[in-house]
């Protein structure tokens, strides 16, 4: 770090809290008020995502193709499976390349990364084609809509999405006593029919309160039991009901009945008036504004976030009622969030955006970026865990991770040749913040692709 250049207040704008620079962008005049200023310039659906298919149209065609996968002769159904997982993958490459090319072109590129952070922060993971195939309309129409609204409207949308759903195995869950379960079990008097709490632990632990916060185990058995009954609509249900395929659905059949207790308070609500009586208790939780304020500080500030920065957002939150345009202006503001010193070293993602973005692609053309961010180490939507990726430098500054981002350099290089100045490009990229070292190496380099190599992997391009 001793080796680095401060930041300037420009470089802190485009760098930390945006996507990075591009060479054809001049830099910001006035850095504070160029994020703030993006607040008018997002677009909840960019061109670039516009054309991606939604979670109806997905669970239509999904539907379609496992009705075709029964009414297949034995001997054809490993095919038509494997076509099955082979188009949901589509889905997933075509969403990820959706999302690549707007992030290399977005006016707003602080809104952008804000939708990454909460993408992230209230993650489903692409481990099957099913969620596969809808993680790219989990974040269009549950994450990027809220981006500049209210906290609990977009925790709402985002635990109802079928994404969620379906990777958190809530559609499995049935009350112990509910009526569906009674039904069930006098059926079947050998089989269990039970709770799934996956969403309701994740929900507490990981979206709203945090480990810390207090809750007992009993406490997330409980919200699980007022949970029962969220679903969504199955394909070979929606012609009979009218309902669009994989858009969410209360089963009150399902659903545990009385009253519910959780972490000292009662909600005897009926039906589906009980969960969401309890989700907006968690929304508005002094334990889930410090949660999402640590996590704010940690993405933008430091690995380690300062407790000062930490407790004034968690203090915006709370007055504003979980305003989150209110909660990142308190972060603009922040002093220790225009410290010179850059404290962060980018994600895979991160890099290989800045990457595109500083040398000048706004297309990726024959390149695929869904298997590159994999080899990179991040593949997006798939972190592996409803944790999402980690936020601190340990997680992706291992020798064998970098050593993929000098490979991947430098064939980004050989791409662009000799048609962009290597000395020049730095300053423009970095905005003031080039180190002498970094700009001794490229100047030295044999060509100027090795020149841009150099300038992608140097410590100042690294870090924001």
């Amino acid at each position: 770090m001793t080796n680095l250049s401060g930041m300037t207040a420009a470089a802190i704008a485009v760098n930390r809290f945006g996507l990075g620079a591009r060479a054809d962008e001049a830099a910001p005049a006035r850095p504070k008020a160029w994020l703030l200023r993006q607040f008018d310039a997002y677009q909840a659906t960019p061109a670039a995502l516009a054309s991606q298919p939604g979670s109806v149209a997905l669970a239509t065609d999904l539907g379609a193709r496992r009705q075709q996968i029964r009414q297949s002769p034995a001997i054809d159904k490993p095919a038509a499976r494997k076509a099955l997982n082979q188009a949901m993958r589509g889905a997933y490459r075509a969403a990820v390349a959706a999302r690549v090319e707007n992030a290399l072109n977005t006016p707003a590129p602080f809104v952008e990364r804000l939708v990454y952070f909460w993408s992230n922060h209230l993650a489903v993971s692409a481990d099957n084609p099913v969620v596969a195939g809808l993680a790219g309309s989990f974040e269009t129409e549950a994450i990027r809509p809220h981006v500049l609204g209210r906290f609990e409207d977009m925790l709402l949308a985002v635990e109802r999405h079928p994404a969620m759903q379906i990777f958190l195995n809530q559609t499995n869950s049935i009350g112990p006593d509910s009526m569906a379960a009674r039904r069930a079990q006098a059926l079947h008097p050998g089989r269990r029919f039970g709770l799934n709490e996956n969403l309701g632990r994740e929900i507490m632990e990981l979206h709203t309160l945090g480990v810390r916060s207090g809750y007992t185990q009993a406490d997330v058995t409980e919200f699980s039991r007022a949970l029962t009954g969220w679903s969504i609509v199955r394909p070979q249900e929606a012609e009979r009901t009218g309902r669009a395929p994989g858009t969410f659905v209360f089963r009150a059949p399902l659903h545990e009945p009385g009253a519910r207790h959780v972490m000292g308070r009662t909600y005897d609500q009926a039906g589906e008036a009980q969960p969401l009586a309890i989700l907006r208790d968690f929304a508005a939780s002094p334990a889930t504004a410090r949660h999402l304020a640590e996590e704010l500080a940690r993405h933008f500030v430091a690995d380690t976030p300062p407790p000062a920065l930490v407790s004034r957002l968690t203090d915006t939150f709370l007055r504003s009622r979980g305003d989150l345009p209110a909660v990142y202006r308190t972060l603009v503001e922040a002093p220790e969030a225009w410290s010179p010193n850059p404290k962060k070293f980018k994600t895979p993602w991160e890099w290989t955006i800045s990457s595109w973005r500083g040398l000048g692609f706004a297309h990726l053309g024959e390149m695929h970026a869904a298997p590159l961010l994999r080899q990179l180490g991040q593949p997006v939507w798939q972190p592996g865990s409803p944790a999402g990726y980690d936020d601190i430098a340990a997680s992706w500054a291992a020798p064998d991770a970098l050593v993929r981002r000098v490979e991947f350099a430098r064939r980004l290089a050989a791409r662009v040749g000799d048609r962009r100045d290597p000395r020049a490009l730095g300053k423009t990229l970095l905005l003031g913040s080039l180190s002498a070292s970094t700009a001794t190496a490229v100047a030295h380099a044999d060509t100027a692709a090795t020149g841009l190599s150099l300038l992608l992997v140097s410590p100042d391009f690294l870090r924001r």
